[in-house]
């Protein structure tokens, strides 16, 4: 890494308060924060998905937030070529950047360099594909992934049925295994990585804390207005955690403390699937207890750690 030009990446799961050490360290390094958050990137949807608010982003400069509609379609290669885009605009500037989020695809697609395959989509293999995993259920359809390509199920889970279809979209398209056409080209940068992690139970408990601030500050309302606005409950947006429990409530008469409580445990079970996510890809995490975290040590080691890089270069 001698030279390169210095990449902090803040990760962990969601709730656990990735933006708030962010800030602090973009505001004491002269840093912006480059989102990785796969719902982030969506236009007026900002109380369901934690975007920073209004003030966050005066007080420090966000990229790749607010990108897209909700309806308009944002693929991983997408994301990957402007966060490159991201990373090298704040370098001529001279600023440090951090990507920051919990998105586990968007973190390791810039920081292993993916080769991510351009594959545009093809809606009506989607459409099938969905109709196959509805009537005989996703580990179905996991397994037919799993004959063409079993390194990619390997490493996808049979409920992320979305990421399934694609894997099996990319293999109908090309004939080639999406694994396959997913290699590796370590991009340009030092990258140091930070980890936030705290007990299970815990982090539970927070991310149903977040959830309740949430529905107080007027996440029904968000997803009404969403609703109304001619956004499909169906859109991969709407799936977000929130949103589609909260359009059952609104769209079907679900209770909304059900609605809540599918909420929950919806999230733990992401909050599960991040950490294996992160785990199976550790390319030398720096892990932080939040509750025992000193912020200013943080700050202090990437001071150095700049210094250093500078003086190799």
């Amino acid at each position: 890494m001698t030279g390169r030009m210095p990449l902090i990446v803040v990760l962990g799961p969601t709730a656990i308060g990735k933006t708030g050490l962010a800030m602090t360290l973009a505001h004491a390094l002269e840093g912006e924060i480059i989102g990785a958050d796969s719902r982030q990137i969506y236009r007026g949807m900002d109380i369901g998905t934690a975007k920073p608010t209004p003030d966050q982003q005066r007080l420090v400069p966000h990229q790749l937030i607010d990108m897209v509609a909700p309806d308009e379609s944002f693929g991983l290669a997408q994301y990957q070529r402007l966060a490159y885009a991201a990373i090298d605009d704040a370098h001529r500037r001279r600023k440090l950047p951090l990507l920051v989020g919990g998105t586990g695809q968007y973190l390791t697609a810039v920081i292993e360099g993916w080769s991510i395959p351009e594959v545009r989509p093809n809606d009506a293999l989607r459409i099938e594909l969905e109709y196959f995993a509805a009537e005989h259920g996703s580990e179905s359809l996991h397994q037919r992934l799993q004959r063409v390509d079993p390194a990619a199920a390997e490493g996808i889970h049979h409920r992320n049925v979305r990421r399934v279809i694609r894997a099996l979209e990319v293999f109908m398209e090309t004939g080639t295994p999406i694994s396959q056409l997913q290699q590796k080209n370590r991009p340009p940068y030092a990258i140091r990585q930070y980890g936030l992690r705290l007990e299970r139970a815990a982090l539970y408990q927070r991310a149903d804390q977040r959830l309740d601030d949430m529905l107080t500050a007027g996440f029904v309302d968000e997803v009404r207005q969403l609703l109304e606005k001619g956004y499909d409950r169906n859109l991969p947006s709407m799936s977000g955690l929130g949103y589609a429990q909260l359009a059952a409530h609104l769209l079907d008469g679900i209770a909304l403390d059900d609605a809540r409580l599918a909420t929950c445990n919806a999230t733990h079970d992401f909050i599960r699937r991040q950490l294996t996510w992160f785990r199976g890809h550790d390319t030398g995490i720096h892990w932080l207890d939040v509750e025992q975290i000193n912020v200013q040590s943080v700050v202090t080691a990437i001071a150095e750690w700049r210094e250093r890089l500078a003086c190799a270069s």
